[in-house]
C-alpha cells in the first residue's frame, strides 16, 4: 500500500537542493488532452495544495488568468516548483492552442525534459506534431503519458506515436482494464500491479495497492505482461549497448532475471540519447497513474545542467553568474517580474546585475519561487534553478544576465583564448545564450481608444503586453496614423482586446480582423542606382549594382538572403557592408504590390562605389531605393498564409462540413476513421477562416472539434489576388 501525507509542505523547506535532484520540466500537448490537471494532480499528490482543482470548476493553480478560468484553457505557460522524493521539480504548465505556441517555445527553450500528454482516445493530435517539432528542435528528452485512459474509446496503442511521431515508444506499463474498468497499471520493469480502489468520485487517488503479479491472477493478463516485458527488454538492447552486453554477459539463459533497477538505468541513457521515449499511462481526472509518471520524471529525464546543446557556452562563466531570461510578466503592486533559468553561479536580491544583450546594469530588489500566481521570497537561488526576480526594468525575454560587465568581459577573454572555439562576429557573440525564436504573425487589425485622452494609458498597455508576449507585434499606419495590432490568430487577439479591458480599465475598439499576407517576386533582375546628395558643406556620393531572383518562397518564415561577389567580399569595409545590408533588410519589410513583407528573395551585390566622405546612412539609402527599383521590375506577387486543419465530427455531419470546406477553397488531403468519427484533414487559406469556429458549430449541432496550423505560404491565383488589389485599393 503506498500514500503520501496530508501535510501540506512549504517552498521555503529546500531552498537550494543538491543540483542533481533538480528537474525542470515542461508539461506540453494538444488542446485538452489533461495537460493542466496531470499538473494539478502532481502538485496534490507531492503535498503542495490542499485540494484538487478542477479545469471545469475554474479553480486550478496554473491557470489563475480570468480568461483562461472563463475559457477552461491554458493560454499562458505557468511555472511552479514543487518537490517528489528528494528532487525538485521546476514545471512548467503551458497552452495548447496553437496561438500561443510561442509559450511551448520559450518554456522548452529553457528546460530540461518534457512530458508529452496524449488523449488515449484521439492519439496524437495537430498541435501535438507541433509541439513535439519543437522539443526535437531543442534536443529535450521526453516521457510518454497517455492519459484518459478511463474513456470508453481509450485505445492504448503506440502506433501513431511510431507513425505521426517518427519517434520510438518504450512501454514501460500495461493498463489494467480499459474504460471505464480501468483500475491501475503493471510496471513491466519490476512486475508489479499498481491498483486504484478508488469507491467514489470523490476519491483522491493517493492511496493505491502495490502487489506483485503471481500465479493467481488474470492468465491473460500475465500473458501480455510476460510477452511486453520481454519485448521491452529486447528492445531497450537494441538500443543499448552497455545494457546488451550485460544481457549477453550474466542473463543471456533468462531475461526475467535482469534486475529492475539495471533495466531503470538502460532506460535512463536511451531517453537522454534521445534514442527511445518511455511510455506510460493512466487517468489523471480520475486520479490514477500519476504518481508513476511523477516516479519517471525522476528517473528518465535529465537533472539540471547535465551538458547538451543548451549549454555550450557555459564553460566561459565558470562560477559566475550566467542566466536565460526567458519570460516576462507585470504585477499591478510590483512591476515587472522576470523569470530566469539560472545556468551557472549563483542569484542574491539587492545585487546589480548585467544585461548583456542590452549592455545595461540593473538592480534586482527581490528574487522569488515561482508558483502560479503566489510566489515565496527566498535569499539567494543557486544554477539549475528557475528564479522569478522583481526589479529588471529593461531585461525582456531572450535576454543574457550575467553579475557584471566585467564577468561578460573575462567570459568572452576565455573564448577567445580557446584554441577550439570559432571566432565569430561581434565583442560577445560567444558568451550569449541564444534566445527565443518568435513567429511572425498572421493576423492584424486597428485599434483604438475610445478617445485621444485614453490614447496614452493605451500606448503603455500594449508596451507591456508586448514585453510579456513577444509574438504580439504593434505598429503604426505611417498614413492613417492608426494603431495596428499584430497577433498569431483569432483568440490571441480576442485575449489581448479583453486583457486591455480588465487589466488597464481600457475599452478599446477593434476593426475587423485582416490577414498579414506577404509578397515576393517572379523575375530575376538586376539593376543600377546612383544617389548624389550634398548636406551642408558634405557631398554624399554612391552607386549601388544588384540582381534579384526568387527562391523557395512557400515555406513558413521563408528567408531572405543577402550575398556579395567575392570582390566586393574583400574590398568591403565592415560599417560599409553593414550600411548595405541594412538597407536591402530595409527594403524586405515593404513589398512593392501592397506594402506586405517580402520572403522568398535572394539579393547579390555585384559592386558598391562610394566617394570619399560619404555617410553609411546614405550607402544604406541607397540600396534600399535600388531594392525598391529591383523589386518593382521583377513583377510582385500576393503570398497567402495556407493552414493545416484537422476537424473531428461524426459520419452524419462530414457531408456537411466538407461542403463548407468547399466554399472555403480548402482542399481535402485526408479522411480517417477514429473510432465513431471521421476526422478531416486539409488545407484552407486563413483568409477563409474567418470565425469558423461558430459556423462549423452550426453546421455539426456542436458536435465537433477542429485545430490550425500554419502550413506555408502559397501564391495567390490571379483572380484572387487581383479581387485583393481592388479592395486594399478602396475599388470594392
Amino acid at each position: 500500500m503506498f500514500t503520501v501525507t496530508d501535510d501540506v509542505k512549504s517552498l521555503r523547506a529546500v531552498v537550494n537542493p543538491d543540483i542533481s535532484k533538480i528537474r525542470n520540466i515542461g508539461i506540453m500537448a494538444h488542446i485538452d488532452a489533461g495537460k493542466t490537471t496531470t499538473t494539478e494532480r502532481m502538485l496534490y499528490y507531492s503535498g503542495y495544495t490542499r485540494a484538487l482543482g478542477d479545469v471545469d470548476d475554474g479553480d486550478t493553480v496554473t491557470d489563475f488568468m480570468a480568461q483562461e478560468r472563463e475559457r477552461g484553457i491554458t493560454i499562458q505557460s505557468a511555472a511552479v516548483t514543487f518537490d517528489w522524493k528528494s528532487h525538485r521539480i521546476n514545471l512548467i504548465d503551458t497552452p495548447g492552442h496553437v496561438d500561443f505556441t510561442l509559450e511551448v517555445e520559450r518554456a522548452l527553450r529553457v528546460l530540461d525534459g518534457a512530458v508529452a500528454v496524449f488523449d488515449a482516445s484521439a492519439g496524437v493530435e495537430a498541435q501535438t506534431l507541433t509541439v513535439w517539432r519543437q522539443a526535437e528542435k531543442h534536443h529535450i528528452p521526453c516521457v510518454c503519458f497517455l492519459n484518459k485512459m478511463d474513456k470508453p474509446a481509450a485505445n492504448f496503442s503506440i502506433e501513431s506515436i511510431k507513425q505521426k511521431l517518427k519517434a520510438n515508444p518504450v512501454l514501460l506499463q500495461i493498463p489494467v482494464g480499459s474504460g471505464k474498468n480501468f483500475t491501475g497499471v503493471v510496471d513491466l520493469l519490476t512486475n508489479q500491479k499498481l491498483i486504484w480502489k478508488l469507491k467514489s468520485m470523490r476519491d483522491d487517488g493517493r492511496v493505491f495497492e502495490i502487489k506483485a503479479l503471481d500465479q493467481s491472477d488474470d492468465p491473460e493478463l500475465l500473458q501480455v505482461v510476460g510477452e511486453a516485458r520481454t519485448a521491452l527488454i529486447e528492445q531497450v538492447a537494441d538500443l543499448d549497448d552497455e545494457f546488451a552486453e550485460l544481457l549477453l554477459t550474466n542473463f543471456s539463459d533468462n531475461f526475467d532475471a535482469v534486475p529492475s533497477i539495471k533495466l531503470q538505468e538502460a532506460i535512463r541513457r536511451v531517453t537522454l540519447a534521445r534514442k527511445g521515449v518511455p511510455v506510460l499511462c493512466g487517468s489523471s481526472l480520475r486520479n490514477k497513474g500519476v504518481q508513476p509518471l511523477l516516479d519517471a520524471i525522476t528517473a528518465y529525464l535529465l537533472p539540471s545542467m547535465t551538458m547538451s546543446c543548451n549549454y555550450e557556452n557555459m564553460r566561459w562563466y565558470k562560477d559566475d553568474l550566467c542566466a536565460l531570461a526567458f519570460k516576462v510578466l507585470h504585477d499591478k503592486q510590483r512591476g515587472p517580474l522576470v523569470f530566469l533559468r539560472i545556468y551557472s553561479g549563483t542569484l542574491k536580491p539587492q545585487t546589480a546585475i548585467h544585461n548583456i544583450n542590452r549592455n545595461s546594469t540593473e538592480r534586482m530588489s527581490r528574487l522569488l519561487v515561482p508558483f502560479a500566481d503566489q510566489h515565496v521570497e527566498i535569499p539567494s537561488m543557486t544554477a539549475g534553478n528557475i528564479a522569478l526576480t522583481v526589479g529588471l526594468k529593461q531585461t525582456v525575454t531572450g535576454d543574457t544576465i550575467v553579475s557584471s560587465k566585467a564577468a561578460a568581459a573575462a567570459a568572452a577573454r576565455r573564448a577567445q583564448n580557446d584554441s577550439g572555439a570559432e571566432k565569430k562576429g561581434g565583442e560577445h557573440a560567444n558568451i550569449i545564450l541564444s534566445g527565443v525564436e518568435v513567429p511572425d504573425p498572421v493576423f492584424f487589425c486597428t485599434i483604438e481608444p475610445p478617445s485621444m485622452a485614453k490614447q496614452a494609458d493605451l500606448e503603455n498597455a500594449l508596451n507591456c503586453l508586448q514585453r510579456e508576449d513577444p509574438s504580439l507585434k504593434v505598429r503604426v499606419d505611417p498614413d492613417s496614423g492608426q494603431t495596428i495590432l499584430c497577433g498569431m490568430g483569432e483568440l490571441h487577439i480576442e485575449i489581448i482586446h479583453d486583457r486591455i479591458r480588465r487589466e488597464y480599465g481600457i475599452e478599446t475598439h477593434l476593426g475587423p480582423l485582416q490577414v498579414a499576407y506577404r509578397e515576393t517576386i517572379l523575375n530575376e533582375v538586376s539593376t543600377t542606382d546612383t544617389l548624389d546628395r550634398t548636406v551642408g558643406e558634405r557631398r554624399h556620393v554612391v552607386t549601388v549594382e544588384l540582381a534579384v531572383r526568387p527562391v523557395d518562397i512557400t515555406s513558413v518564415g521563408g528567408s531572405c538572403e543577402i550575398t556579395f561577389t567575392e570582390k566586393l567580399e574583400g574590398q568591403l569595409l565592415p560599417g560599409v557592408k553593414e550600411a548595405v545590408e541594412n538597407g536591402v533588410h530595409s527594403s524586405y519589410l515593404q513589398g512593392p504590390l501592397l506594402g506586405y513583407p517580402v520572403q522568398g528573395i535572394s539579393t547579390l551585390i555585384q559592386d558598391v562605389t562610394i566617394e570619399p566622405g560619404t555617410s553609411a546612412a546614405m550607402v544604406s539609402a541607397c540600396v534600399s531605393r535600388c531594392m525598391l527599383k529591383a523589386l518593382r521590375l521583377a513583377g510582385g506577387q500576393v503570398l497567402e498564409p495556407v493552414m493545416s486543419l484537422e476537424v473531428t465530427v461524426g459520419e452524419e455531419h462530414l457531408s456537411s462540413v466538407l461542403g463548407d470546406l468547399a466554399q472555403r477553397r480548402g482542399t481535402v488531403r485526408d479522411i480517417q476513421s477514429r473510432h465513431d468519427n471521421k476526422v478531416l484533414l486539409a488545407t484552407v487559406p486563413l483568409a477563409e477562416m474567418m470565425g469558423y469556429s461558430t459556423i462549423l458549430r452550426t453546421v455539426t449541432s456542436g458536435n465537433a472539434t477542429f485545430s490550425l496550423e500554419l502550413d506555408a505560404y502559397e501564391a495567390m491565383n490571379p483572380q484572387e489576388q487581383n479581387t485583393l488589389l481592388k479592395r486594399m485599393a478602396g475599388l470594392l
